[in-house]
């Protein structure tokens, strides 16, 4: 039987490297974009196109709605991709940018995974995060963006438990930079001081198609594992924060 994966955030990037790739390894692809041109292209292309929008609550449900049908409540994988970044120093960053934000990359997940989880449960399925190296460490200009990564962290660890009993699996996806369409499309809370990335970021960028090894161990290994970084920036990262004390952390993220 063809098994079914609703992946978020298909338009460019990791969404469509990642569904076109699945897609020739037999997986039954339903693919969500927030644009009505960019959902048709997705049938043009031969995935099952939804339209959702994570920023409104009537629209993931919408969404819920079709996928449940397309699937017939038999769902094997979930790859929670969609999301933006708000840049910016934290006191440039409006409350309504900040809402804006965590709806977009936090809220609209839980809502989606919710309205999803009994046809995940029902064949023991697979969740899959896309957080950051920012969704490990914090930098000044990216705080708003970093908070809400740090809080999808969190979520995907109670959740993995919670759902432990249930056969389904939760993982996380930690990409450093990757050469994708996202920094472009950074809204950047003061336009005249945009927040630009390191050119470390660049030096060690990777193609979206570096994350394939790590979504293909999620979805088909009997052991998952919890976190799968990528890229040579988040696996520093994640020893730094081991060997360094706080200060010494904030100072090197200061720098860099």
């Amino acid at each position: 039987m063809q098994k079914n994966i609703v992946i978020t955030g298909c338009s460019s990037g990791i969404g469509l490297v990642a569904a076109s790739d699945l897609l020739q390894r037999g997986y039954r692809v339903i693919a969500t974009c927030r644009k009505p041109a960019d959902v048709t292209r997705m049938d043009s292309l031969g995935f099952s196109g939804v339209m959702l929008d994570l920023d409104d609550a009537g629209s993931v449900t919408r969404a819920a709605s079709e996928i449940l049908a397309l699937c017939q409540g038999q769902l094997h994988g979930l790859f929670n991709n969609g999301g933006f970044g708000v840049y910016g120093p934290l006191q440039a960053v409006s409350r309504q940018q900040l809402e804006q934000q965590f709806a977009t990359n936090f809220f609209g997940t839980h809502q989606l995974t919710m309205l999803l989880l009994p046809a995940l449960i029902a064949c023991r399925g697979r969740i899959i995060n896309t957080s950051s190296v920012l969704g490990l460490i914090s930098t000044p200009g990216r705080g708003a963006y970093a908070a809400s990564k740090y809080a999808l962290e969190a979520w995907s660890d109670a959740l993995r438990m919670e759902l432990h009993a249930s056969g389904v699996r939760v993982s996380l996806i930690e990409p450093g930079p990757i050469n994708t369409p996202f920094t472009r499309n950074v809204s950047q809370a003061l336009q005249d001081q945009p927040v630009k990335n390191p050119g470390i970021a660049a030096r060690f960028a990777l193609p979206p198609q570096a994350i394939l090894p790590k979504l293909h161990h999620a979805l088909e290994s009997r052991c998952p594992r919890l976190r799968y970084p990528v890229t040579l920036v988040t696996h520093a990262i994640t020893l730094l924060r081991r060997l360094l004390p706080g200060r010494a952390m904030d100072c090197f993220l200061r720098r860099k």
